[in-house]
């Protein structure tokens, strides 16, 4: 099925993200009930009652994207890491202290992106991580993908981000490679 780019790409702040959660869970609960994650409705559960606490960092950025009709297509957010971050702290190998060191401003973590299956491979996600990474002032931008999700880490690896390590983004996780955009871009 093609939609040809007939998609708006909303910018949100947490307080507009909170209000607009169920078109959020819609997109995180169809995108990833696919392998490799294959999350149940219990899985989708704990990451939205994550998010309602992560709409509430004064640094979160959100992007929905929706048809004219105002069906959600896809969306991403995240938030400034802030000094104590544990996200290094789960790399199966440490890095250089320069690269972990974390001051509230220096990285922007990618939380979640994701787009639904009919509207794939037409440059929505490349646009909602535009917009979203356009949001801040970061020097650099920070994900977990799952390796076995191809397409993501192809398109990360397009996008500029590199391979720092693996990890375990939170207990019996699966490992996930831990990638960085370092002086990110801006959109085009």
């Amino acid at each position: 099925m093609s939609q040809s780019a007939q998609f708006n790409v909303e910018r949100l702040d947490g307080t507009a993200a909170a209000k607009a959660e169920d078109a959020f869970r819609l997109v995180y609960a169809e995108a990833f009930a696919e392998p490799p994650y294959n999350e149940t409705e219990a899985d989708v559960a704990v990451a939205f009652s994550r998010f309602r606490s992560q709409t509430l960092n004064s640094t979160f950025a959100g992007v929905l994207a929706t048809t004219v009709d105002g069906e959600p297509v896809g969306m991403a957010y995240g938030f400034r890491l802030g000094r104590q971050a544990v996200w290094w702290d789960q790399l199966t190998e440490p890095v250089p202290e320069d690269m972990r060191r974390e001051d509230g401003r220096r990285t922007f973590g990618l939380m979640e992106l994701a787009v639904r299956a009919a509207w794939r491979r037409q440059g929505v996600a490349h646009r909602l991580h535009d917009s979203l990474i356009a949001t801040t002032d970061a020097e650099r931008v920070l994900l977990n993908v799952h390796p076995d999700n191809k397409a993501a880490v192809a398109a990360y690896r397009a996008w500029g981000y590199h391979k720092v390590g693996d990890a375990h983004p939170w207990p019996e996780a699966p490992l996930h490679h831990v990638m960085l955009l370092a002086n990110k871009r801006q959109p085009a």
